[in-house]
């Protein structure tokens, strides 16, 4: 990290994958420690992680202090707000593609087999109101914020200049895809790779962070709802099939054409 830059984006980018590693060390430390001194952080999982993710942002406020530039940035997201919308918009319906294969693949089965007892039970998530303001805190606050600035601005443009751009998105997009569950591996990895599109194209981190954010907004409001249990109903799930194969075209060609013309662009 060169504090030296003022520059919040040049600053952002000398930021070294050893230095991330310390900082995380150091507020995993200081979270074991108050949990010593306060119990609830010792009784209270939820509590203990908002705590460490608060501290490791705090490491981030640390290393950017006295950088100038981020107005700029905030004027970037209103300028590329049709690109954040439309990478957004791709990646969550191709998300759907495991719940979609599960649910046809046991409706395939209960057709041609009449014991079939169907194993799938599509319901919503039902959630007291503090572990509602839990989930909004970390997966619309935090994790945007907090994951983009580790696996984006960090460890993608630190390994990019060792290894290049393409086994640099690779790298950083699967260890960003690890974090998440079985079904949303693959969709995970995809929106990394889309992540560390936009923020080569842009250098402006408030950019996959936003899309970030919808993102998460939207998958948590249609995980309290019955939409799941909706879209994978008959006649619905014709139409989802239709979307998740349009996404899916519209995804994969978004990648190949953007990563082609950043590795012209910086080659």
């Amino acid at each position: 990290m060169d504090r030296d830059v003022e520059n919040f984006n040049t600053r952002l980018r000398t930021i070294k994958i050893w230095e991330l590693t310390i900082g995380i060390i150091i507020a995993l430390i200081l979270s074991i420690i108050l949990m010593f001194i306060f119990p609830i952080f010792e009784t209270n999982d939820d509590a203990f992680m908002l705590l460490l993710l608060t501290l490791i942002l705090v490491f981030f406020i640390w290393c950017l202090k006295g950088s100038n530039g981020l107005n700029d940035n905030v004027k970037g997201v209103l300028q590329n707000e049709k690109e954040i919308l439309y990478v957004f918009a791709i990646n969550i319906i191709f998300a759907y593609l495991f719940l979609f294969s599960v649910v046809v693949l046991d409706m395939f089965i209960g057709m041609n087999d009449p014991t079939w007892i169907s194993g799938v039970d599509i319901d919503s998530v039902s959630l007291t109101p503090s572990a509602f303001l839990y989930t909004l805190i970390t997966s619309v606050v935090f994790a945007p914020i907090i994951e983009e600035l580790v696996f984006r601005s960090v460890l993608f443009n630190r390994l990019k200049i060792r290894i290049g751009i393409v086994p640099a998105m690779l790298i950083s997009s699967i260890l960003f895809a690890i974090g998440h569950d079985f079904g949303g591996i693959v969709s995970a990895f995809l929106f990394g790779i889309c992540m560390c599109i936009l923020y080569l194209k842009t250098d402006n981190i408030l950019i996959p962070m936003s899309v970030h954010l919808i993102n998460n907004v939207v998958a948590t409001l249609l995980d309290v709802t019955a939409f799941d249990a909706i879209i994978t109903s008959f006649p619905w799930i014709i139409l989802l099939g239709i979307l998740i194969l349009i996404a899916t075209i519209l995804l994969i060609k978004y990648i190949v054409t953007e990563t082609k013309t950043l590795n012209r662009k910086f080659s």
